[in-house]
C-alpha cells in the first residue's frame, strides 16, 4: 500500500515494513503517525548493534512506494515516559552557556588552537570559562596566549599540575593527527569545521 488514505492511520505499537522511493527497506514499530503531514515514526533495531537501543527514523510517507503492516496492535498502548523536566532545562542551559563561551572566544579574537584547547579542558573540567583572550580553570589556574604548558600560571599544587598535564596531552594529540596523512584522518566534527572557517 502506498500513504495511508483518507481515515486510514497506523496504529502506535503495530510493526510495519515501508519501501522509500529509494529501494530502502525499513522495518519497525510505530511510535508516532502524523496525518496531516503523513509523517510516520518508527523505532528500528539499531544500526550500531548495540543491545537496549533503538534507532528511531521518521518516515516522509509522500517519499514510499509502498507500506505493508506486519502486525497491528489492538491493545492501548502503554502511557509515555515522564520527562525529567528540570534536567531538560539545565541540559539546555548548559548548551547555551557553552554556545555563548564559543561565540565569546570566537569575537575576542581567540586562535583556533586556544578555542581548540578550550574545548579539551572543558570536557574534563566543566569550571573552565574565558577571561578576555585567558582560560581560566577553576578559577585557580590562568592559560595565557599562546596557550602552552608554559603558559599556564598559578599556586602550585594539584590544580595547576592537573591543568599542564591537559594542555601536554592536547598538544601530542594534535601533533599526532598532523603527522597522520590528511586523507586518514577523521572527519572534521560540525562544531570542529565551524571553529576552523
Amino acid at each position: 500500500m502506498a500513504a495511508p488514505g483518507p481515515g486510514e492511520y497506523f496504529s502506535v505499537g503495530s510493526h510495519v515494513s515501508c519501501l522509500t522511493c529509494l529501494g530502502q527497506r525499513l522495518q519497525g514499530e510505530v511510535v508516532a503517525f502524523d496525518y496531516p503531514s503523513k509523517m510516520l515514526t518508527l523505532k528500528c533495531a539499531p544500526s550500531s548493534g548495540k543491545p537496549n537501543v533503538s534507532d528511531v527514523v521518521l518516515v516522509n510517507l509522500a517519499y514510499v512506494s509502498e507500506v505493508d503492516i506486519i502486525s497491528d496492535r489492538a491493545e492501548t498502548p502503554p502511557p509515555l515516559a515522564t520527562l525529567n523536566f528540570s534536567k531538560l532545562v539545565n541540559r539546555a542551559r548548559a548548551e547555551k552557556e557553552d554556545k555563548l563561551s564559543q561565540a565569546y572566544a570566537i569575537s575576542a579574537g581567540v586562535s583556533v588552537e586556544g578555542q581548540l584547547l578550550f574545548q579539551t579542558i572543558h570536557k574534563t573540567i566543566k569550571d573552565c570559562k574565558w577571561q578576555e583572550k585567558n582560560i581560566l580553570v577553576m578559577d585557580d589556574v590562568v592559560i595565557s596566549p599562546p596557550y602552552q604548558v608554559d603558559n599556564c600560571k598559578g599556586k602550585e599544587g594539584s590544580a595547576l599540575s592537573h591543568v599542564r598535564k591537559i594542555v601536554e596531552k592536547h598538544f601530542r594529540d594534535v601533533e599526532s593527527q598532523k603527522s597522520v596523512p590528511h586523507s586518514q584522518q577523521a572527519p572534521q566534527t560540525q562544531k570542529d569545521s565551524a571553529l576552523s572557517s
